[in-house]
This record gives structure tokens, sequence and C-alpha cells, in this order.
């Protein structure tokens, strides 16, 4: 006789697509809205289903352009000179002066600590997974330890505008499944299955924090994200029309110091900042009301246009 046995249900890993918004990381089919990339990893799923090896993820719709983009695309066409290989009637190019670009300043950031890793006697448990950021190695009893090779990404995930990345590294993509799929870029020897124990009373200094910014025309609003910051023992001091100087300790011993150089000079005298339960947000008043595309003067410039206003929620 046949079995009955019904089939076995997945928990899928959400049906939605992920989103990313803000600073904000969660699921297009759910609520939860996360800030750091490792709390997203472990949002719960949403959804049952069965079994399947066949990827029936359905297929992103294509927009078909509005009409003032194709008549801007018909203007453009029109206005290209014809190519016939006679140039004798072409005006003779005129020298253009160079344009001025403002040098980026060093900071005084900490340099980067170094990755964590096991102690020599540390017990790891049975299929414990690497923690080191795209490395993914599940740890087998037995295996020899000497032999490991850990090929991970020591920087932080980046996603801006649609872009899918890492900061140690240039490789991008738009795809939020390539980007789970981006190799490593640095090798160590031996895995990170459960860390050195750390001191409860050593401060863990942090390198770099991720923020965001928007403006108007009279002010600049960055988000600096960090959670649990102590504001009895922190500060935050607009220095100069140029710099803020930046010291922010945590209630969970983490603490980041660094002397943020602006891109665009400011009224010292009348900036403001707001301590929040998971960012630092610092109100800039410009000091020339010109628009900033980025917002440290040692970021680099992508040509992307920046909004001014704030953005609508997801």
């Amino acid at each position: 006789m046949q079995s009955t046995t019904p089939p076995t249900l997945l928990t899928l890993p959400t049906a939605g697509v992920p989103v990313f918004h803000e600073g904000q990381k969660g699921y297009r089919c759910c609520k939860p809205r996360v800030l750091t990339f490792d709390e997203f990893l472990t949002i719960t799923p949403c959804t049952e289903g069965k079994h399947t090896t066949v990827d029936d993820t359905p297929a992103p719709t294509e927009q078909k352009p509005t009409d003032a983009q194709v008549e801007a695309k018909i203007q453009a066409q029109a206005a290209k000179p014809v190519q016939d290989g006679n140039n004798s009637n072409l005006p003779p190019p005129v020298a253009r002066q160079p344009v001025a670009t403002q040098t980026p300043r060093s900071t005084a950031s900490p340099a980067p600590p170094e990755d964590e890793s096991d102690a020599e006697d540390a017990a790891v448990p049975e299929n414990a997974t690497c923690k080191r950021k795209g490395c993914g190695s599940v740890y087998k009893a037995g295996q020899n330890r000497s032999e490991e090779q850990c090929t991970h990404h020591p920087g932080q995930a980046l996603f801006h505008e649609g872009s899918k990345g890492w900061t140690c590294c240039k490789r991008r993509v738009l795809d939020f499944e390539e980007f789970m799929r981006i190799a490593g870029c640095k090798t160590k020897p031996k895995h990170c299955f459960v860390g050195k124990k750390k001191d409860e009373q050593t401060e863990e200094a942090l390198s770099e924090v991720r923020n965001d910014f928007y403006q108007t025309a009279t002010t600049v609003i960055a988000s600096l994200y960090l959670k649990k910051i102590d504001k009895d023992i922190s500060k935050v001091e607009f220095k100069d029309q140029n710099t803020v100087e930046l010291d922010l300790r945590t209630a969970d011993k983490k603490r980041y110091q660094t002397s943020m150089p602006l891109f665009g000079t400011i009224k010292p005298e009348s900036c403001t900042f707001k301590i929040m339960g998971t960012k630092l947000e610092l109100t800039l008043a410009k000091a020339d009301g010109l628009g900033w595309p980025v917002l440290r003067s040692d970021d680099k410039h992508t040509g992307e246009i920046i909004q001014a206003g704030r953005a609508g929620r997801v």
C-alpha cells in the first residue's frame, strides 16, 4: 500500500524580497525592521512551504520608459553631431580650466582592530558556524584545525542606491542572493567559531560606524548608528566650521572616537545633536547654503544625487 505520510514542511527564509531603506533592513513580506546586517540575518521567517530544488522566484518586471524619458532620449540623439569623417568645419577646441576639488583630509579614527580568533583551548560545539562575515564554514567534530583556512570579509556590509557589497572590496551587485555569494577577500589561518573570552571591563574600540544623511537648503541632518550610547560620558563638540569631534561610549563597553571632517562649512553655534536609543543625530547648520554630495570631506564622491528633505518610510 502506498504511504500517505504528509510532505515535510520547510520554513522558508521569508517569501518576500529584502528591503534596505534609510538604514533599515527587513523583508517586504513582513514587518520587522532592524538596523544592523547581523540582526537582519536573524529575522524569523514568516512563511512555510514544501522543500523544492526549483528556483521559482518571480522574475523582476521590466519597467517601460516614461514619455518624458523617451522624449529626452530623442532630443539627446538629435543633438549629437554627424560623424562624416570631415571635421574641417568644426570650431577649434576651447581649453577648459581645471575644476578645483577639495583635498581629502586625514581623520583621527583608530586603525581597524584585528579579527578575533579562537583561543587555543577553546571548546567548539558541533556544527558551530564561523563568526567571520562571508565565511560560513561549519565545524565538524575531530577536524584538523591546524589546516583550516578562513576566507572572509573583514569590512562591513554596504547597501546604497540598490547596489550591495562590502566596504573591504570593490565588487558590487544588485541582487541580494548574489551579495550573499560574494567570495571573501581576506584569508586567515583558522576559523573563528567561538572567539576569545572578552574582559568585561575592557572597552571595544570601533574603527567606524554606519552613517547616512539628508539635507535641506539650510541644514544637513546626519545619523550615526550606534546602540546604547551613554549620554553622561559621551562627548559631541562642534569644534569649528569644518570639524565635529566625537567621543561616543556605550553601555555595553564600546567606544567610537573620531575627528569628523565635514564636506562643507557649518555654523558651530547653531548646530545641535540628539542621542537616541540606536543612533546619534546631528543637525548641522550650513554656513553657505550649498549642497553636500557627501557628508565627510574624505568620503569618495560617487556622483549620485543626494536627496533634499526627509525621505518617506518603507
